[in-house]
Order: structure tokens, then C-alpha cells, then sequence
């Protein structure tokens, strides 16, 4: 059986919990998946960035658990012209 880091398992975790606030918001679950999904891809060398989307995520955990909140804000890279 493959064993996680402390890391991954810190990145599991945040995922369920990310899943769990999401149940009570409409639509937020498919880009919870998508989110972490593209994140995947990143190499697991690439500690420093990896550690910043986990920082990252726990904001956003939080704000997604806050009552107030309706929506998630993205910021989206433009698509090239050619």
C-alpha cells in the first residue's frame, strides 16, 4: 500500500472539508473537483508551490464556510489568439 506524505494528507483533508461546505451551496461542488483536479497535475517536487495552494485553500475554505457567501471568484488566464 502507497503511503501519503504529511502534506498530501493535509491536502486530502482540506479536499473533504472543501466538499462538506460545498454540500450546502448550489454549484460549487463540479468546481471544488475541477479545482483540485488541475492542481493535481502539479509535480509533487514542487513543494513551495504546492504549499501555497494549500495556504491558498484554507482562505478559501473559510470564506466558503461564511454564511454570506453566494459565489466563487476565479481569475482565468486569457486564451492565446492563434
Amino acid at each position: 500500500m502507497l503511503r501519503h506524505s504529511k502534506l498530501q494528507k493535509q491536502i486530502l483533508v482540506l479536499y473533504r472539508q472543501f466538499l462538506r461546505a460545498g454540500k450546502e451551496k448550489p454549484g460549487f461542488i463540479p468546481r471544488i473537483r475541477d479545482e483540485f483536479r488541475e492542481n493535481a497535475r502539479i509535480k509533487k517536487t514542487d513543494v513551495m508551490h504546492i504549499e501555497y495552494l494549500y495556504r491558498r485553500g484554507q482562505r478559501q475554505l473559510e470564506q466558503l464556510r461564511d454564511v454570506n457567501t453566494k459565489q466563487l471568484g476565479s481569475f482565468s488566464k486569457p486564451k492565446d489568439a492563434s
